[in-house]
């Protein structure tokens, strides 16, 4: 069976030699590159094509979640797990937005490393414990910027379900009004017409709510929610 293939990228060399040795002592791993900022990273990915990248958020000439965005939009089969030192909804929600299927803290333990990068190669989400614990408590914790009653049916449009899935999908405003043949001004009024509606008040609201329901494994795709 072919090792499943990871492209590290982090401007700190000595965590690129931490986590290839981490991964590689694990069977079926294998890292097939390095890249110390997110230019190169997206270079690499673009050459090598690996099942997998582990993209530091904060990196020079581009950050991880433009590289990620980049990636994930010229190679759909990439799947990109997202490295950070922050923990804040906005950072897990800004990776999410950008397409990564994961959020693993720096400090994570070599077993859930190992264990996120095979969850991605299958399709998989995979978020630090602590990552997963905190989108939990916020979904049981409504907000001004949550949806204010999860009881009650909520009835969208097909083409507001449509947005939304893009949302959930990582995609940007452009990418949306590319995809569904409008204009971006369009896009902007079905993003202000499903907070609305899900009673959401902000963007970040808006970003918070796809979170709960990717980790939730809700389909947002279909009426109702």
């Amino acid at each position: 069976m072919k090792p499943i293939t990871v492209l590290l990228a982090d401007d700190s060399k000595r965590l690129r030699v931490a986590f290839r040795n981490i991964l590689e002592s694990g069977v079926g791993i294998e890292v097939v590159g390095e890249a110390r900022n997110g230019r190169i990273a997206v270079e690499l990915a673009m050459k090598l094509r690996p099942a997998v990248v582990l993209m530091d958020i904060t990196m020079p000439v581009l950050n991880g979640l433009e590289a990620t965005r980049q990636i994930c939009k010229a190679i759909p089969a990439t799947k990109v797990i997202m490295l950070s030192a922050h923990s804040d909804y906005a950072y897990v929600g800004n990776a999410i937005e950008a397409g990564a299927v994961g959020y693993l803290l720096k400090q994570t333990s070599a077993d859930q490393l190992r264990q996120a990068v095979r969850a991605a190669h299958k399709g998989q989400t995979f978020y630090s414990p602590a990552i997963a614990k905190s989108c939990d408590q916020l979904r049981l914790q409504p907000s001004d910027s949550t949806p204010e009653s999860t009881t009650n049916p909520i009835t969208l449009t097909p083409r507001q379900r449509q947005v939304l899935q893009h949302i959930a999908e990582g995609k940007n405003d452009g990418d949306i009004a590319a995809n569904l043949g409008i204009g971006l001004k369009t896009v902007a009024k079905h993003r202000a017409a499903l907070m609305k509606a899900l009673s959401i008040r902000d963007a970040a609201g808006l970003n918070r709510y796809v979170l709960s329901a990717r980790l939730s494994g809700k389909t947002l795709s279909t009426p109702g929610l």
